[in-house]
């Protein structure tokens, strides 16, 4: 059976990851979350005292990326988590504290040159659903498929928020929705990769779609490829 990569690119906070896992599972194919990828680097740099506030040391992290090693796994329920350093980290990358300084370890040359590299191994066989900023324009340039995911940023802030209120987590509607608007514009104005829609990709706004409307539309644009 004929197999492709799917890329889905696309603003934080817009259930990128949320779609690709869904897509992966119905169509069996690999998942992967390069965002988490992005944040398991952050943690690492966090953990070993690399930023001052949000200010990051980026001379010491390139000295020390070559420690961080970054895989996933599957837990007991069946969910894919990050894994940093063989430790499931999955939970302590969701944080907002690593949420606000991710953008700032993501358009580091060195870090994204790092993890394109590891991405693009592992779609080399295809049959693969990876998300992030850059995988239709950087990563995975010749992808069968390329989504493009947006949302306004009000939807995208209210989404984050409830979801870390069902996690239990305290979270403040207000600074997540600036924390949305700062990494929009960090993400889209970085020297290395910066997010964009490629030329070729399909465009989704779901800022008022329901879940079962998204997933069928991108199964839809799925089997128009697979035809």
């Amino acid at each position: 059976m004929k197999k492709i990569v799917i890329a889905i690119d696309g603003h934080s906070s817009c259930g990128k990851s949320t779609m690709a896992k869904h897509l992966a599972k119905q169509l069996g194919y690999i998942y992967v979350d390069t965002g988490a990828m992005y944040r398991c680097v952050t943690l690492y740099a966090m953990e070993n005292g690399l930023f001052s506030g949000k200010s990051l040391d980026s001379d010491a992290l390139e000295q020390r990326i070559d420690e961080v090693d970054i895989s996933f796994m599957r837990d007991d329920t069946g969910a894919l988590c990050a894994v940093l350093n063989g430790k499931n980290v999955e939970k302590e990358i969701r944080s907002m504290s690593v949420s606000e300084r991710v953008s700032m370890v993501a358009k580091q040359p060195f870090v994204r040159k790092k993890l394109v590299e590891q991405q693009q191994l592992m779609g080399k066989e295809k049959g693969i659903v990876m998300d992030g900023r850059d995988i239709g324009t950087t990563v995975f340039p010749d992808a069968e498929l390329k989504i493009f995911v947006t949302a306004s940023a009000e939807v995208r802030a209210e989404r984050r928020y409830k979801e870390l209120l069902e996690k239990g987590d305290e979270a403040d509607y207000n600074e997540i929705l600036a924390n949305v608007k700062e990494r929009d514009y960090i993400d889209s104005h970085r020297a290395v990769s910066p997010l964009r829609m490629a030329d070729d990709a399909v465009l989704l706004d779901n800022s008022f779609m329901t879940l079962d409307q998204q997933n069928q539309w991108l199964l839809d644009k799925v089997n128009e490829q697979l035809e």
